[in-house]
């Protein structure tokens, strides 16, 4: 269950970890900035920026997200990033919301803040944080969760969040990292099912927190019911073009690419990190991000931190202690850093 007094930690995001200066393994956004023929798409959009919004420029843009996920345009809700979804599920006005931990923890503040009573499904660290479907109780009428999860990065097969349907029930799959994972086999946002409500973000692939960009894909009754507290005019005319911008088919090729990197940084940063006494990584990881559980974990933050090398603390996860870290998957060069770094300072922390 819940504590009282616990959300401070759950608003802690690993921006808080990162600061100016610091070789950033606490954020996981691929880059620091938007492509330049993003920046180049958005800069031309700024002339446009002296007339509200279209209804015309919000079509056109679901029309872009429908198409990429084989989709009705009726069927997609854009949002000011994922998290302005998470936000809104209070308006579906569940009578218990079951979270299932450790998992991103927006979602449960706003449900708390809006005063929904909440649960909480932690997944065990002995069964690799996998999806127990019998585990959620069967009178919550919302469920949420992440896939791949946040931060154990554990990619949940999709008929075991099918399992999770119920009638009167809302599934929420927070899918911001899919598309970091090559194929996105596990995907449910092409999956037009009662009841099922796929949240899914542009910000980590494409470099844009500043900007937040996302949507929702759903029944239209229920983006109705998501969306009904919305104000008019929702997103600005930079977001709507970003959608349209990153989801034509040259930048989804790209964004293949660059999962499948993630794919090959990944298992050369797993390797050297788990041949590290005194470190352990959660595996399989799929998604850009790992897990580990560290000996001296919070003296060995500490001493990252000294050595200008920022991490996200774990512990503000529900279910994970001050042993853990979650690290974001780098280049090649940052990640030999970054292994180097912990092979020096795990064992002498104690």
């Amino acid at each position: 269950m819940t504590s009282g007094n616990d959300q401070e930690l759950l608003r802690h995001h690993g921006d808080i970890d990162a600061a100016p200066g610091l070789l950033d393994f606490a954020v996981n956004v691929r880059l620091d900035r938007p492509p330049r023929w993003l920046r180049d798409r958005l800069a031309a959009a700024l002339d446009r920026l002296g007339g509200y919004p279209s209804a015309e420029d919000d079509r056109s843009a679901r029309e872009a997200v429908a198409a990429r996920h084989g989709r009705d345009r009726d069927e997609v809700l854009l949002l000011a990033g994922a998290a302005e979804g998470f936000s809104l599920l209070a308006a579906l006005r569940p009578r218990l919301a079951a979270l299932v931990h450790p998992s991103f923890t927006e979602p449960e503040l706003a449900l708390r803040t809006a005063g929904v009573e909440v649960t909480r499904v932690v997944l065990d660290a002995e069964d690799g944080y996998r999806l127990r479907p019998e585990a959620v109780p069967e009178e919550a009428d919302l469920v949420v969760l992440g896939n791949p999860t946040n931060p154990t990065s554990v990619l949940h097969p999709a008929e075991s969040i099918r399992a999770l349907r119920r009638p009167g029930r809302v599934v929420v799959v927070d899918e911001a990292f899919a598309d970091t994972v090559p194929g996105e086999p596990e995907s449910l946002a092409g999956s037009a099912e009662p009841g099922l409500l796929v949240i899914r973000s542009l910000t980590k692939m494409w470099g844009l927190p500043g900007l937040r960009a996302g949507y929702a894909l759903g029944e239209p009754a229920l983006l109705a019911r998501l969306g009904q507290n919305r104000p008019h005019w929702p997103l600005g005319t930079l977001v709507l073009e970003a959608v349209r911008a990153c989801l034509e088919p040259d930048a989804i090729a790209e964004s293949e690419r660059a999962a499948r990197d993630f794919d090959r940084d990944r298992a050369e940063l797993v390797a050297g990190l788990a041949a590290i006494p005194g470190v352990r990584v959660v595996q399989p990881a799929r998604a850009s991000f790992l897990l580990l559980e560290v000996d001296n974990g919070e003296k060995v933050r500490a001493v990252l931190r000294e050595r200008g090398i920022a991490v996200r603390r774990g512990d503000t996860f529900p279910g994970l202690g001050p042993d853990h870290m979650r690290v974001a998957v780098r280049g090649p060069r940052h990640n030999d850093e970054l292994v180097e770094a912990f092979r020096e300072i795990v064992g002498t922390a104690g």
